[in-house]
């Protein structure tokens, strides 16, 4: 009953910090326009190569039949055929309903699958960080094809996404989150900001929330009093499926490409947009740039073009650095609040100093 209650108000404060994220990062592109240029779209000044009437004929028809479709796409008749066909969101889908019954089955079987599994993730993330590797000599191609193009012109919505991504970062790091840690857990927001210094310092240097786990569980225990109980579920589960930062960034970067298309997204696209950013967060990686397949995926759904993703490859690893030490920071909110919300008095048990070393 108590690990049912710890679990339930965890999933409440992950998915509900995601929700507020998603909806600032779509408030602070529909307030600034980082796509619109002087009145014009800026697909023009970043070399975009896809029809706007075609992308608006592909957009336009999105209604909310369509919604009710993206729900139904959830479920894939055929695993196989769904990832031929890049049908990420179903395969997402099909993999979380997969792990949860290979908790089900019994001990020798569930051991075998959890064994095989994670030599599959280790493998497949050391793929990922050799491709990465030449991510840069790519990102330098695109860019300078794009400048020789188009000039200097291409760097102003660049810059204005940069900064309108990271204005939403900072409003919900040192806003949403600091009202949770003020009236819900009780805490100085400023003074858990300066405990967590080494913990934020880690998640933007790695840009790995799973290599900052073993800091964030430590600090969060020693600097903010955190029972063992809480930490070692709140924090590895957020560090797993709270992604605030990621979310927030994956909604700006689909409105901003949309933007840049010159298309005007309704209410009922910007409403899908918000949905698979939320669900589309709890399933990326915490690896370096693991948030660009889930923008491929929000754009695939609302039918932009996939090169839009090239857009944001210029400024997506400083971003990245960013919404990490976000996601991170939003974990150790999480444990604050809910250790809070277990009846814990919140002690630390190291000096505050200790943070600084």
């Amino acid at each position: 009953n108590a690990l049912g209650r710890l679990g339930l108000r965890t999933l409440t404060y992950y998915m509900g910090t995601g929700l507020l994220a998603v909806l600032t990062g779509l408030l602070m592109v529909n307030l600034f326009t980082p796509g619109i240029i002087e009145g014009a779209p800026a697909g023009d000044r970043l070399g975009l190569s896809a029809d706007t009437e075609s992308v608006l004929a592909k957009v336009g028809g999105s209604k909310a039949t369509d919604l009710a479709d993206f729900f139904l796409r959830m479920i894939p008749t055929n695993i196989f055929q769904a990832a031929a066909n890049g049908e990420l969101l179903g395969i997402i889908f099909f993999s979380l309903l997969f792990g949860y019954f290979i908790t089900q089955i019994p001990g020798t079987l569930q051991g075998t699958q959890k064994r095989f599994w994670s030599g599959a993730h280790d493998v497949m993330v050391g793929i990922t960080n050799l491709l990465m590797r030449f991510a840069p000599y790519g990102v330098f191609g695109l860019v300078a094809k794009v400048i020789a193009i188009t000039g200097w012109d291409s760097v102003r919505p660049l810059g204005l996404f940069f900064l309108c991504v990271l204005a939403g970062l900072l409003l919900h790091s040192l806003v949403t989150l600091s009202l949770l840690l003020k009236f819900v857990a009780k805490v100085s927001p400023l003074r858990h900001l300066r405990r967590m210094g080494t913990v934020l310092l880690t998640a933007f240097s790695t840009s790995s929330s799973s290599a900052t786990l073993p800091i964030t569980i430590r600090e969060v225990e020693q600097q903010s009093g955190v029972s063992k109980r809480v930490s070692g579920f709140v924090v590895p589960l957020g560090a797993t499926v709270n992604m605030d930062g990621t979310a927030l960034y994956e909604c700006a970067a689909a409105m901003f490409i949309a933007q840049a298309y010159g298309l005007e997204l309704g209410y009922a696209q910007q409403f899908m947009i918000v949905v698979i950013a939320l669900l589309s967060s709890v399933g990326v990686a915490g690896v370096p740039s693991a948030s660009l397949v889930a923008i491929a995926i929000i754009l695939g759904a609302v039918g932009l073009p996939l090169e839009g993703v090239g857009l944001i490859l210029a400024v997506d690893r400083v971003l990245d650095m960013c919404r990490t030490a976000v996601n991170v920071y939003s974990d150790t909110c999480g444990a604050s609040v809910i250790a809070r919300l277990e009846g814990e008095a919140l002690q630390p048990n190291a000096p505050e100093v200790a943070s600084k070393a």
